[in-house]
């Protein structure tokens, strides 16, 4: 299948939500925690690869690296992982911290908000420590997505790589809703970064950054439904127009 026809099949595809507009796409971009079976062309995958590579960074070193995984490899890396998550998970850690040892607000109130959304909306109790484990372990299918990405970065480069890695990373996500793709952008998966790399032969210069899921979205699972809030303008930005 050639690109024209790729892109065609995606954009044509019944559960498409296509986005015609960089600000839609933005605004409709999400993460989506379940998606259909359906393939997704690697020529799409591709090329949503290599535009989003014109992300900016500085003096243009483009420090990220990946994998794209479908179909058996797909599938060998999430039984690994699983494997290690629901029958031996002491032990595991990422190899950099995403979050504070302390959450404090106005982060605590976010975050518990987002979490006990999606727990009610996907029937999860408040305690239930074993549908919590169910429900986190969904990550490590890639929520059942035709495409898993995962994402790399050499050891030495400092955080001014790791914000250049964002832009690109926030670019994969805006594109692909331009195709009527869906995505979810995963930090879960770097706890178990031995087995990753075990799994898709990554040298241990190397740092997981992340993983993300690329696919059309069900829209008939109820966790699909959630939608974050964001704060306003004015929280966040102080304005100096005297």
């Amino acid at each position: 299948m050639n690109i024209a026809n790729a892109f065609e099949a995606v954009i044509n595809h019944p559960s498409a939500d296509v986005s015609h507009t960089p600000e839609e796409a933005i605004v409709s971009r999400r993460s989506v925690r379940g998606f259909l079976p359906d393939p997704v062309p690697m020529e799409l995958v591709r090329h949503i690869l290599e535009v989003s590579a014109r992300a900016p960074s500085g003096t243009n070193m483009q420090p990220w690296q990946g994998h794209v995984m479908v179909g058996a490899k797909l599938k060998a890396l999430c039984d690994a992982v699983r494997d290690a998550h629901f029958n031996s998970p002491e032990g595991h850690e990422k190899e950099y911290k995403y979050y504070p040892d302390a959450f404090f607000e106005p982060y605590l109130g976010r975050r518990r908000k987002v979490g006990l959304d999606l727990y009610k909306l996907a029937g999860v109790a408040k305690g239930d420590t074993a549908k919590m484990r169910e429900q986190s372990g969904r990550n490590y299918l890639f929520f059942d997505a035709p495409v898993g990405m995962m994402f790399t970065i050499d050891k030495r480069l400092e955080i001014g790589s790791w914000l250049d890695y964002g832009m690109f990373l926030q670019n994969i996500m805006t594109i692909a809703r331009q195709y009527g793709l869906h995505t979810c952008p995963q930090a879960a998966w770097p706890t178990y970064h031995t087995v990753i790399k075990q799994q898709l032969g990554i040298a241990d210069d190397q740092t997981v950054v992340c993983g993300i899921a690329l696919g059309y979205e069900d829209t008939s699972l109820v966790e699909n439904t959630l939608r974050t809030e964001r704060e306003p303008v004015d929280g966040f930005m102080t304005f100096h127009t005297d």
